[in-house]
């Protein structure tokens, strides 16, 4: 089980690396970088994060995330 962390944390998003000030909520992430999440998938740690989870799936120091993002057309 992970601890939580109070203070700045690292984690990579579609093998990037990117610093946040702390562990937040996976939508709070997604809300900050402006992402619709009914339009994205998320897969932290190779594992499929359920959209009903990304409020309660907190992110910490060393996820990493890879995020999809759909786009409508025709």
């Amino acid at each position: 089980m992970r601890r939580t962390m109070h203070g700045p944390i690292r984690i990579t998003v579609n093998g990037e690396a990117r610093d946040l000030p702390a562990s937040l909520p996976l939508s709070d992430f997604l809300a900050g970088a402006g992402l619709d999440t009914r339009k994205v998938a998320v897969e932290r740690n190779e594992e499929i994060v359920p959209r009903s989870a990304y409020a309660t799936t907190r992110l910490e120091p060393g996820d990493a995330l890879e995020i999809v993002h759909f786009i409508g057309g025709g």
